[in-house]
């Protein structure tokens, strides 16, 4: 039955593209407002191609937040049960002028798909849910029972998600959560990621005077909003790029040897890195390389910096106020909350004076790490291996899934990440594409998965 199934996705493939199309077209903004009934939109489409597919019971749920979607689809309870988890919501497009094609009228060029949501993670959630219809459609006593959860709160850090999981457990329970949120390490690389950084971000909101001021009869004696801000900014790290947050490094066990060499094994390119990103260096950590630096070392950047005028030319003021986002990529044992503490502590005990400051708290996620040998990764590997004819490499992401590490904890099952998007695809960028080789690949990929997982 898994040839008939795979040939069933690559007789369907234009189809399948077309559908892509309409899923990728509905701009399901979580972060922004005024895109609410754009993500209910995006839950219903799901909603509604679970019960095309046929599914016995697919349903938009409500939370405190974002509608989830949630299907099942059960035969045979001696089976495995797979949750598969994704997410529906994507990222801003700004800024808008850096598209080469509008961002949610889907364009196929070079045999890539450009939109926002393609790789991360309309395009992967949709793979699992054309496997699912192939399977369902070619075989009469599927190797798996099937549970799918849509959320669309994901870029916003799945806040509501932990607490619907747990008042929901047993209708999740499974034997394990399938999650095609991540990417291959590089082009026709095999990559299990069995590990996340988690997450904690806050708002630095600087005040002054209570009005942008005259730079000529005020500037050199009242403080300017911006400068404080960068003196704060400036001081979370030292020369050598080690963050200097008070016990920001607490709950850091050292990387083993055995760990950075296995790290020292993925294949890295620095100076092809460089021309793709049209760098001339790059920078970090001093004591770490760049791959242990952008996966297992946590992380400090400032993502975004304003204050006073904006517009074409200059306007001679001393701006009021002035505000950074600030977001840390954590490791393992580090806990969001003790960070955001810390951070905010930091921002204080740096206030210059003569401004006020505010910290905001925003994104919180923990990382999680989870065993490579156990038996559903290795199969995971053995299905990879079986389409892509490579060696898997097994790395632990740079990025953060939120909601991964609270499934582990809820639900107490093995959380298996499968991705199959490359690093360059522009994710969170204008631009944004999904490589579509990858696309047919990584369903046969998913197809081979399910039934080594029957055996």
């Amino acid at each position: 039955m898994k040839e008939q199934v795979i040939q069933y996705l690559k007789d369907q493939r234009d189809r399948h593209l077309k559908e892509l199309e309409d899923f990728l077209k509905i701009p399901s903004i979580s972060s922004l407002s005024e895109h609410r009934e754009d993500t209910i939109k995006a839950a219903e489409w799901v909603e509604a191609e679970l019960k095309k597919i046929g599914f016995h019971d697919a349903k938009v749920m409500e939370t405190d937040g974002k509608p989830v979607v949630y299907g099942e689809y059960t035969t045979d309870e001696s089976k495995p049960t797979v949750l598969v988890y994704g997410h529906y919501d994507v990222q801003p497009v700004d800024p808008v002028h850096l598209w080469d094609s509008e961002p949610f009228e889907p364009t196929i060029r070079d045999n890539k798909i450009y939109a926002r949501g393609a790789t991360d993670d309309k395009g992967q959630v949709f793979m699992h849910l054309k496997v699912m219809e192939a399977v369902l459609n070619q075989d009469e006593e599927p190797p798996v029972n099937f549970k799918v959860l849509i959320e669309g709160e994901e870029e916003i850090g799945s806040p509501n998600l932990p607490k619907f999981a747990e008042e929901n457990a047993d209708l999740l329970k499974a034997d394990l959560v399938l999650v095609s949120d991540s990417a291959l390490i590089e082009k026709g690389k095999p990559t299990i990621t069995y590990g996340l950084r988690g997450l904690a971000g806050i708002q630095i909101d600087v005040k002054g005077a209570n009005s942008d001021l005259h730079s000529g009869e005020y500037g050199g004696g009242v403080v300017n909003p911006i400068h404080a801000l960068v003196k704060i900014v400036d001081s979370f790290r030292d020369e050598n790029n080690r963050i200097l947050v008070d016990d920001f490094y607490r709950d850091i066990p050292e990387l083993s040897q055995e760990e950075r060499d296995a790290l020292a094994e993925v294949p890295f390119d620095e100076d092809q890195l460089k021309k793709e990103l049209g760098v001339s260096e790059l920078d970090g950590e001093e004591g770490y390389s760049y791959v242990e630096r952008t996966s297992v070392r946590p992380t400090l950047e400032v993502n975004g910096i304003y204050g006073g005028f904006q517009g074409e030319g200059i306007k001679t003021v001393l701006p009021n106020e002035a505000t950074a986002k600030v977001t840390c990529r954590l490791v393992p044992d580090q806990d969001p909350d003790h960070i955001v503490e810390q951070l905010t502590k930091h921002v204080h005990a740096n206030k210059p004076v003569g401004v006020e400051v505010d910290v905001t708290p925003f994104d919180k996620g923990k990382p999680y790490v989870t065993p490579f040998d156990h038996p559903v990764i290795q199969k995971a590997a053995k299905a990879y291996e079986t389409v892509y004819q490579k060696d898997t490499a097994y790395i632990r992401g740079g990025g953060s899934i939120p909601i991964v590490a609270e499934l582990d904890r809820i639900l107490d099952v093995p959380v298996v990440l499968m991705g199959f998007g490359l690093p360059d695809e522009n994710l969170h960028a204008p631009n944004e594409h999904f490589h579509l080789e990858n696309f047919d690949q990584g369903m046969e990929t998913l197809t081979h998965y399910f039934y080594l997982l029957n055996e």
